[in-house]
């Protein structure tokens, strides 16, 4: 449309305006391009690609179709689960806000025990209060733990790097000290205390019940609730507050020039952080039922850490495939006498299992942070990378 400007006669291109009619047409992809992305939307999507949806799938029906294992492997998937959802939680605040945290036992120990006292026997010999309900106890579970975070948070406003991480490993040890001498919540060290009651509107997870065995139903209900937590935390990371922590992770001073609250972003992470360690303790023992003040020790933030280093840092998947990897790791130390026969033969030298995965922890680490700081999800992008372009894969 044009029309006539000033004195001159000029004439001017002037837009036209919307006319109603039905909406504009979606943006597409151009036919042959799969990858080239035309609006923020295709670019921020959770699956952006038909390979990861199709991946997805098919991690998800081969996670389904375990279900028909034996129940000792059930039960060993479904603790690498748990354990999937805590490496989750840790790598939020180490992986994605670039705060080190050696004191990931110790949420975890808050939401194991919150979760215990609001399911115990209000009659037992520890203190209980007899609400079975998971939609009760897990999301209490993880807001004490949250709220535990909050407190430790302002520590992380003012220290970074070693300094951080040694104050977060003193709450390890402050928390055995705690939990071992409050013997009316935790039952003393060496005795211990009955887990949560996994418990769903009057249906028990713990038994045999119509979804199969006791091993097949606790399988089904960590999948379920792995998928739910890894989805909120790759949206999480997807949003502006995981953009945040990504600033505050490369350049924290540079990310406070332009804006971002360091002390709000650092506490919502740690509290984001213990809210996932808070649920993943009240899981973590339903599966075997007892737990002791002994289980939450500095071997078990070790552990939290190999997960996410070995799996990759600052990702969802890389998360979970650690949590596995190491969660199944000492399977395969038991098994390691029967598959070397020159070890086994002499049982004065077969070596302990424990100083076994201890040892494997630390080389595994050590490893993946000299030739691959990107872990098994580094691996994985290299192969793929490879794949894609063969046969130009030099």
């Amino acid at each position: 449309m044009t029309r006539m400007t000033g004195r001159t006669g000029d004439l001017e291109a002037v837009a036209e305006p919307p006319r109603a009619g039905p909406a504009a047409p979606r943006a597409r992809r151009p036919r042959g391009r799969p990858l080239l992305y035309t609006s923020y939307s295709q670019d921020m999507a959770l699956l952006d690609t038909r390979a990861k949806k199709v991946w997805l799938a098919l991690l998800l029906g081969v996670a389904i179709l375990f279900s028909g294992l034996p129940d000792d492997l059930l039960i060993l998937l479904a603790g690498g689960y748990v354990a999937a959802i805590g490496a989750i939680g840790l790598n939020i605040v180490t992986g994605y806000a670039g705060q080190v945290s050696l004191g990931h036992a110790f949420f975890i120990a808050v939401g194991a025990y919150t979760s215990a006292a609001l399911s115990g026997d209000p009659e037992g010999r520890v203190v209980g209060f007899g609400i079975t309900n998971m939609i009760v106890w897990l999301p209490a579970a993880g807001l004490v733990a949250a709220l535990a975070g909050v407190l430790v948070a302002p520590l992380a406003a003012r220290l970074r790097g070693l300094y951080l991480a040694i104050v977060t490993l003193g709450l390890v040890f402050l928390g055995e000290h705690i939990f071992k001498e409050w013997d009316h919540l935790t039952g003393g060290p060496g005795v211990g205390r009955p887990a949560a009651v996994p418990e769903l509107f009057g249906f028990r997870f713990d038994v045999d019940s119509a979804l199969g065995t006791r091993a097949q139903s606790l399988y089904m209900l960590m999948l379920v609730l792995l998928v739910l937590f890894a989805v909120t935390a790759r949206n999480l990371a997807r949003s502006r507050i995981g953009r945040a922590f990504s600033a505050i992770r490369d350049r924290d001073i540079a990310a406070e020039v332009i804006g971002v609250p360091l002390t709000r972003y650092k506490t919502l992470a740690f509290a984001i952080s213990s809210f996932y360690a808070g649920c993943a303790g009240a899981l973590m023992y339903t599966i075997t039922g007892f737990f002791d003040p002994g289980s939450f020790n500095l071997l078990m933030s070790v552990q939290f850490i190999a997960m996410i280093l070995i799996g990759g840092v600052a990702t969802v998947s890389g998360a979970v495939a650690g949590a596995l990897f190491i969660t199944l790791l000492p399977r395969l130390t038991q098994e390691l006498p029967a598959l070397l026969p020159f070890v086994s033969a002499d049982t004065t030298q077969t070596p302990n299992v424990f100083q076994v995965q201890v040892a494997l922890y630390g080389l595994l680490i050590v490893l993946f942070l000299v030739f691959e700081p990107r872990g098994l999800f580094g691996l994985w992008i290299r192969v793929r990378a490879y794949w894609k372009s063969w046969p130009f894969s030099y």
